[in-house]
């Protein structure tokens, strides 16, 4: 809230908002039920999901691990923001996510490919050593015992999805809402700032079982010592369309 010129009250009403629209609000509504700018409203939407990035912490499992595809259809996009390759995740950002069973709790974070090293580290960064893991058969996931987990798995190639307990149905049920909220309410995310709106469904999911002021308070206390000036905002945005303009080179 550092510099802002919107009032106190304005800003717990976008905490609200925020907190109680299950797939995200955009800065179009936001603007009009506030009776702001949409600038603004954007630049506070942001700053909003600053403040919702969680600490790292541990689930004693078991847990589910996946991934997922964000992002639009290349025939959908103008020709020179199309990558020069095929395929259904081409041109998509990869989000892995790990669900803890007893807590119902998720993290996830955006990864650069789904390799053993993204897909065994998001692990270990969110899962204590010897947790149970469950996956579905993808290769990035067959380092896990050699990383010291117990690890069980589906294969969704076959049409298996349910083994036993062992399914990845909570984390998919996340991708879900995600997936709803990009398609049903932002229609477009900008790689650059996917990490933020993942943030934002993470910390609806994780805050859901609260009443909602308590909710809002969470919110609010994730912005201590948080800061998002809106140049540095809007720096990230040149940065990653120079990447992409590169990489389609």
């Amino acid at each position: 809230m550092e510099s802002s010129k919107m009032g106190h009250q304005t800003w717990v009403f976008a905490v609200y908002i925020v907190m109680t629209s299950l797939k995200g609000v955009s800065s179009m509504k936001l603007h009009r039920d506030l009776g702001i700018g949409q600038k603004a409203a954007w630049f506070m939407l942001h700053r909003l999901r600053e403040a919702m990035a969680a600490e790292d912490f541990l689930f004693s499992g078991p847990v589910e691990a996946d991934e997922t595809y964000v992002g639009g259809l290349e025939k959908n996009k103008h020709q020179h923001k199309r990558m020069k390759a095929a395929g259904g995740p081409v041109g998509k950002a990869i989000v892995a996510g790990v669900r803890d069973r007893s807590t119902n709790k998720v993290a996830a974070r955006v990864v650069d490919d789904t390799t053993s090293d993204s897909l065994v580290g998001m692990v270990q960064d969110h899962a204590d050593k010897g947790a149970l893991v469950l996956t579905d058969e993808a290769k990035g996931y067959l380092p896990l015992k050699k990383a010291g987990y117990s690890h069980r798995a589906v294969k969704h190639s076959v049409g298996q999805y349910v083994d036993g307990m062992a399914h990845t149905n909570g984390m998919e049920s996340f991708w879900s809402i995600l997936k709803r909220g990009y398609h049903g309410t932002y229609h477009q995310i900008s790689p650059e700032h996917l990490d933020r709106y993942v943030a934002e469904f993470l910390h609806r999911h994780n805050e859901r079982p609260k009443h909602t002021i308590d909710q809002m308070g969470s919110l609010v206390r994730g912005m201590d010592r948080k800061r998002l000036t809106y140049e540095r905002l809007i720096a990230n945005g040149v940065h990653a369309r120079r990447r992409m303009e590169e990489l389609a080179a």
